[in-house]
């Protein structure tokens, strides 16, 4: 089993968003870091299309589902796409394909060269990106955003009060993260097991992958903790790549400090596959919206 691997979910719409970053994979991955694209059974013939001569390792979405023992796949396909996704990408680390992973976004880009000393410490365990998102919250009061504190205080209680712990509220991301199937199999062996439940249930409950695994490795101590800052460069929201972009820090900047960025995919829907989705009015809609910051 390899130490660790590259690993996205994706799916066709985001079709031109996977062909980008794995050119930016291409052209920076200098330790050739293994790469996996997972997508639904019915886009597997598209993306091998268009992803010809690629390092890509592509597999179905399904194949991850049968390889989880206790989740039943009927169950994950009624849920909305956003929900089930984190289903999936939480139980790649059942294929046994590496002791870690990069969970990637297909909205990611690589803006330099990374090995897998980026992702890594020295004693072969994952950074863990960990921290109190108080960057973005500052950001979402200076311009009145306020439900995105409150959904930051409402999920970070909801899952914390699961495992008991009391004490600060930490975001465990943004995007991407580095996952070690240690932590999700203690999740399994000591929280969903006893009582019954499989990681879908867990979602149902809780729709935050992010915080389940941060949780459980606080919990259950399954790996060291190495803690890190964000990995890439994230503008979750229009208005900070608006407010970046006008003091003028550019890519190769970011570099210093990122492996790559993520330019969300809300405000970036001219890269649909096949097109951009809706009538002209909502795409002139969403062109306002994203002027405004308001996206």
């Amino acid at each position: 089993m390899r130490p660790l691997s590259l690993y996205c979910k994706s799916y066709r719409t985001d079709l031109r968003r996977v062909i980008r970053l794995m050119a930016s994979i291409a052209r920076f991955n200098t330790s050739h870091i293994p790469v996996y694209i997972s997508v639904p059974e019915a886009d597997l013939a598209l993306f091998s299309e268009h992803l010809r001569g690629s390092t890509a390792h592509l597999l179905s979405d399904e194949s991850i589902l049968q390889a989880s023992p206790r989740i039943d796949a009927s169950q994950v396909a009624r849920m909305h796409g956003a929900i089930s996704q984190q289903i999936v990408k939480s139980e790649f680390w059942r294929l046994g394909l590496s002791q870690a992973y990069v969970c990637l976004d297909s909205d990611a880009v690589f803006i330099r060269p990374f090995d897998a000393q980026d992702f890594l410490a020295p004693d072969g365990y994952p950074y863990t990106v960990l921290d109190e998102a108080h960057d973005l919250l500052e950001g979402a009061l200076r311009h009145r955003q306020d439900r995105i504190l409150d959904a930051f205080i409402r999920e970070a209680t909801q899952v914390q009060q699961k495992f008991g712990r009391q004490g600060r509220r930490y975001s465990f991301g943004p995007f991407p993260l580095v996952w070690h199937r240690a932590v999700w199999e203690s999740l399994d062996l000591r929280y969903l097991q006893p009582r019954g439940l499989s990681f879908a249930d867990a979602i149902a409950e809780a729709p935050i992958e992010s915080r389940w695994y941060g949780e459980a490795m606080l919990a259950y101590q399954a790996i060291p903790m190495h803690p890190c800052q964000a990995l890439f460069k994230v503008y979750h929201y229009a208005w900070q790549f608006d407010n970046e972009t006008r003091r003028g820090i550019s890519e190769t900047q970011l570099a210093s400090l990122y492996c790559g960025v993520i330019y969300q995919s809300a405000w970036e829907r001219e890269m649909d596959w096949p097109m951009e989705g809706g009538n002209l009015l909502s795409r002139l809609g969403r062109k306002t919206r994203r002027l405004l910051g308001r996206i």
